[in-house]
């Protein structure tokens, strides 16, 4: 297997966490987003949409989705099992990644790309960015690059991004207490696809809100957010702080006096 994937992607993130957890080897492509390496013809013909990640599982033969991906290596590598063998806890575990797909990354990505990409889009001419965005496969990406490389999200509109991501700590903290038994897990007491889903993005929120995560404030999703951390899989899996990432960058890119 190859997966195309770039190392501070939630989507990414979400599939490294599952093939760790299943102890698949694979090769490691990264993809550079910010020279929009995602929307040249070769990736496309991976991943239509132009996003990552993409998984080649035989030679031209690619899955997109990290859900979807998910699900198929959970098909494929049975053991250990990530999904509910009850075909109600198994629903419920698929909503909940459908949600944080619709109700989490929208926000996050405006967290993200304000920091990592809008030092670069800024910079591009008119006709560099006219360029770029007649290869960007979809209507919203179109909209999101735009935004970043003319229309900076202003402070208040990233305010409230961290407002409606912080819903998903919320959300999971009911999940957790919602059980007759207690359960470290958010679905169906064992560890599962959903706590897959939520971890990038509970990674991104210890960075920017960490006070969210507090035991004083939350303290199952303490408890559940202290047990990710302790899976062998999360340190494989590599969750890179995004300040850690930055400063590489930065070092990489300066030049000596």
């Amino acid at each position: 297997m190859r997966l195309f994937h770039a190392w501070l992607s939630s989507a990414s993130r979400r599939v490294r966490l599952c093939l760790a957890e299943k102890n698949i080897a694979y090769e490691s492509v990264a993809v550079d987003l910010s020279k929009q390496e995602q929307h040249a013809p070769e990736f496309l013909a991976m991943n239509p949409n132009g996003v990552v990640p993409a998984l080649e599982i035989a030679p031209g033969r690619f899955l997109h989705e990290s859900s979807t991906i998910c699900e198929y290596l959970d098909d494929t590598v049975p053991e250990p099992p990530l999904r509910p063998a009850d075909p109600y806890a198994l629903a419920q575990m698929r909503n909940f990644v459908r949600w944080t797909d619709e109700k989490s990354l929208p926000h996050l990505l405006i967290l993200n790309w304000s920091l990592m990409l809008q030092p670069t889009a800024q910079q591009w001419s008119d006709q560099e960015l006219e360029d770029k965005l007649a290869r960007i496969p979809t209507a919203e990406r179109r909209e999101a690059w735009v935004r970043i490389a003319r229309k900076p999200y202003t402070e208040e509109e990233k305010a409230e991004a961290l407002r409606k991501l912080l819903l998903l700590v919320e959300r999971m903290e009911d999940m957790l207490g919602a059980s007759e038994v207690p359960s470290t897990w958010l679905i169906g007491g064992a560890y599962s696809l959903a706590d897959i889903a939520a971890a990038p993005f509970i990674a991104r929120i210890a960075e920017i809100a960490p006070a969210a995560l507090a035991e004083t404030a939350h303290p199952r999703v303490h408890r559940w957010w202290q047990a990710i951390q302790q899976r062998p899989a999360f340190a494989t899996a590599r969750l890179q702080l995004f300040g850690e990432v930055l400063q590489e960058r930065l070092r990489s890119t300066a030049t000596p006096h």
